[in-house]
């Protein structure tokens, strides 16, 4: 008789709970995935305390007290973790200086978790803490990109309070310059590329595209900049011979021409964002900023434009460049031109190891009852660290919090998702470090 009680008593708490494991989390979400989840659950008031207190310093990418005290409170919590962290000064470059967070072990994928710990907010912006108002949570950074960075920690702390890191290896970065990034490159993203050559995997954790869609490749940027010469003369004397056409007209050809010729491809932009022509022009590349001297009965003697230019690949980028200089050099009457090229952000291309990794993505998103995950149009968005490791290792990007008005006084973000995108984090981390 006392058997058969207690066993329906069992049957009482018992199914309910399974059928309701699996109609919130789907049938593949193991016991032990299950409990990583629960966790999350626990410490999600937590985590959301711990963003508010970082979203609270200001770390400017020129504040360098306050970027080093963003991943000084973050170091805390790895040093907890039983992390190995480091700090990696940038002194040389004029910037603060990297964080890294390293668990060694032997199993499983190599995992290089990418964050940043800087803002586009300097010290001197009104916009500088925590608010809740009209039903939204806003925040100088809160989403771009502190609410990753949380989400990077509060994944590793559920796994590892779940029994799950023991023989893991994550490399976590927080880089302290992304919105700013020092130069040389080669200085300031030296240490970032060397963990992704130690590395098989790396998740970028800038802001989400929503539950629905994550980054499998991301366009690079570049600079340009070109110069026109002519002859200054009198201004009755354009077209002729001995003038010829000035070096605005060249300018203008040249603009043209890459509107013409070049646009079209599918992924490549590119945009001229300042323009100056006369007699005499002083340029300060430093601040972009220009003045200068022209009349209206002087031909020309200097044009100068500087721009912006997108591309999906690294091909594409050798392409463009070179039918830029074609037309550059093929000048009008009594005119010379020169264009230069500044390397910034290399592309993050499509690959199939970076769908893959959707696909995995898309199984734990899935599983937890969150629906399918497809990859978001790269056209739609900028640069970032992770493009510095896509020649590397397998990339995924898009993962971190969800939110809006990114680098301006009403960027937000939305903590109604907040828990279930660290959710769906720590099974991802889960599984890639459980895969050989």
């Amino acid at each position: 008789m006392f058997l058969k009680l207690l066993l329906n008593i069992m049957n009482k708490l018992i199914i309910p709970f399974l059928l309701f494991s699996v109609l919130v989390y789907g049938q593949k979400v193991t016991k032990q995935e299950q409990k990583v989840l629960k966790v999350v659950e626990k410490n999600n008031d937590d985590a959301v305390q711990f963003l508010e207190k970082i979203v609270n310093i200001n770390s400017g990418s020129m504040n360098h007290e306050g970027v080093k005290k963003v991943g000084d409170e973050l170091r805390i919590e790895f040093d907890k973790l039983g992390f190995k962290t480091e700090w990696v000064d940038q002194s040389a470059v004029n910037r603060a200086g990297h964080l890294f967070a390293e668990t060694a072990g032997n199993s499983g994928k190599k995992l290089l978790l990418i964050g940043h710990l800087d803002t586009v907010f300097p010290k001197n912006e009104a916009f500088q803490k925590w608010e809740e108002r009209d039903g939204k949570t806003y925040g100088p950074g809160a989403n771009d990109m502190k609410g990753g960075d949380v989400i990077i920690l509060y994944a590793l702390k559920a796994l590892s309070e779940a029994g799950l890191l023991n023989n893991a290896q994550i490399i976590v970065a927080y880089t302290g310059d992304e919105e700013m990034a020092g130069s040389p490159i080669s200085i300031s993203r030296n240490d970032l590329i060397n963990a992704a050559k130690r590395s098989d995997i790396a998740l970028g954790f800038e802001t989400a595209t929503g539950l629905n869609y994550a980054t499998v490749a991301r366009r690079g940027s570049s600079g340009w900049q070109v110069e026109s010469k002519g002859v200054r003369a009198h201004s009755s004397g354009i077209f002729s011979e001995r003038t010829g056409a000035g070096a605005i007209f060249e300018m203008s050809r040249i603009l043209n021409s890459f509107y013409e010729e070049v646009r079209g491809e599918e992924y490549l932009t590119f945009n001229p964002g300042m323009i100056a022509g006369g007699t005499e022009i002083k340029y300060d590349t430093v601040n972009s900023a220009a003045s200068l001297f022209g009349k209206s009965n002087v031909v020309a003697q200097t044009a100068i434009t500087s721009g912006g230019l997108r591309f999906i690949s690294q091909e594409q980028l050798e392409n463009t460049r070179a039918k830029m200089s074609e037309i550059v050099a093929n000048s009008l009457p009594q005119t010379s031109s020169s264009i230069t090229f500044i390397d910034k952000y290399p592309p993050m291309s499509p690959t199939e190891g970076n769908m893959e990794l959707l696909k995995v993505l898309n199984q734990v998103s899935i599983d937890m009852g969150l629906g399918e995950v497809k990859a978001w149009d790269p056209g739609k968005r900028g640069a970032a660290d992770i493009s510095f490791v896509a020649e590397y290792v397998d990339c995924l990007s898009g993962l971190g919090s969800m939110g809006s008005g990114a680098h301006t006084p009403n960027e937000s973000i939305d903590l109604s998702t907040f828990e279930d995108l660290t959710k769906r984090t720590a099974l991802l981390i889960y599984r890639l470090i459980n895969t050989k």
